[in-house]
């Protein structure tokens, strides 16, 4: 399959993430709702992607730190599976992920009549992620350059690229992709990585997976 150059070169990014405490917490299910519908954008994420960075050998990842507290801090588990099953690639942004996970937490109150308290130093600290986007130096011009690139760039690349431009940066679809499918030109290819739960690979297992998938399309 011919190799021709991209209407315009891929520049590959790496994302530095700093935690930040917010100040607020949650002792029980009605203070988490009421502080999840307020909290900023960057604090849904970090409570649902840093296991991403912090555990990226894993596989499937770690639950969001909301069902982790649920189930074992507060012992409601069947509550707690419920919002670890929350399939975070159906949405386009934050607001559509804070929405349905205050859905979850609102319809179980609302079945209910006493909320079980965590005990002393066990609440929910509310923390928000804060990403410092830095320059890898590495540009791909066409995809035998991007296929090479998967193998030397750094995990916090590929988790910027699939995980922030999607999601946090409320894309729609990750950086991959959409290069390959408006600059390159090779929609099939483009869907297929789109395809790709992101998910349910560790960050490592992500890259091996698409360039694989880059090989064949390359007739490697």
């Amino acid at each position: 399959m011919p190799n021709l150059d991209a209407k315009q070169p891929f520049t590959f990014l790496s994302g530095l993430p700093l935690t930040l405490l917010t100040g607020q917490s949650a002792r029980d299910l009605a203070e988490l709702l009421q502080q999840l519908r307020t909290a900023p954008g960057s604090v849904i994420y970090h409570h649902t992607h840093h296991f991403l960075v912090q555990h990226q050998y894993l596989s499937p990842e770690p639950p969001n730190d909301f069902a982790y507290w649920i189930s074992n801090i507060l012992l409601e588990e069947q509550l707690g599976e419920q919002l670890a099953s929350v399939d975070i690639l159906a949405f386009k942004s934050i607001r559509e992920l804070r929405d349905r996970l205050a859905e979850i937490l609102q319809r179980h109150l609302d079945r209910v009549s006493d909320v079980r308290a965590a005990p002393p130093g066990m609440e929910f600290h509310f923390m928000r992620s804060v990403t410092f986007v830095l320059p890898t130096g590495i540009v791909a011009h066409n995809l035998q350059e991007f296929r090479d690139a998967l193998k030397e760039i750094s995990l916090s690349s590929i988790a910027y690229h699939m995980f922030d431009a999607r999601l946090r940066l409320e894309g729609g679809d990750n950086d991959f992709s959409r290069w390959i499918d408006d600059d390159v030109g090779e929609k099939a290819l483009a869907t297929s990585l789109r395809n790709i739960d992101p998910y349910t690979h560790t960050e490592d297992g992500l890259r091996k997976r698409m360039i694989s998938m880059i090989d064949r399309w390359l007739g490697r």
